[in-house]
């Protein structure tokens, strides 16, 4: 398997888990991982948030870690990367305003790379007109976006993911398992043990 360079799009107030976990696991598979948020450099950092699941109608929110940035986003070429990752959390909420964020999600979507997009990553999705027609899971409180931008929300348990071609989604954090091990499905990286 040949090493893949993967771009992570992330912002202040993206979910910690849904950040970390897989920015580290696509490291430890030998993959090089870029992680921008628009306006930010190599070194500086974002606000995480912690989202949980407490019995509450949605989710609680905590303060999260500084997550570290290790590329500058007035840098990066879309063309260069094999693949792209967009967690959750706030961050995808105003990540959609941005003309170059969109740019860069149509790109994978019409070049057929692999995207990994969790919770309320596939808001970018929506945004940037890439789900019509593509069966798409999310936080469930996105559904009602996917569905509007022309896609198929798929219901599943929160630890389950749903590939549709070069898309690998899931619903929350909790399916980081299924996700990840989906989304490596479909860069095609193989772990032996």
């Amino acid at each position: 398997m040949a090493a893949k360079k993967i771009l992570m799009l992330t912002g202040d107030y993206t979910e910690d888990y849904e950040t970390m976990v897989p920015f580290q696991a696509l490291l430890m598979v030998g993959h090089t991982v870029h992680a921008v948020c628009p306006g930010k450099k190599a070194g500086e950092s974002v606000r995480t948030a912690i989202h949980d699941f407490e019995g509450d109608q949605t989710y609680s929110e905590k303060p999260g870690h500084n997550f570290t940035l290790n590329a500058s986003f007035d840098s990066i070429k879309a063309a260069d990367y094999d693949a792209l990752v967009i967690p959750g959390g706030r961050a995808p909420e105003y990540l959609r305003l941005n003309p170059e964020v969109i740019a860069i999600v149509q790109h994978f979507a019409l070049q057929n790379k692999p995207i990994a997009a969790i919770c309320h990553g596939p808001q970018l999705l929506a945004a940037a007109g890439v789900i019509k027609e593509r069966a798409c899971s999310a936080y469930p409180a996105c559904g009602p976006e996917v569905k509007a931008a022309g896609g198929n929300f798929v219901d599943i348990p929160v630890d389950k993911a749903h590939i549709d071609g070069n898309l690998v989604t899931a619903p929350a954090w909790p399916a980081h398992p299924d996700w990840l091990a989906k989304f490596l499905q479909v860069l095609g990286t193989r772990i032996e043990l």
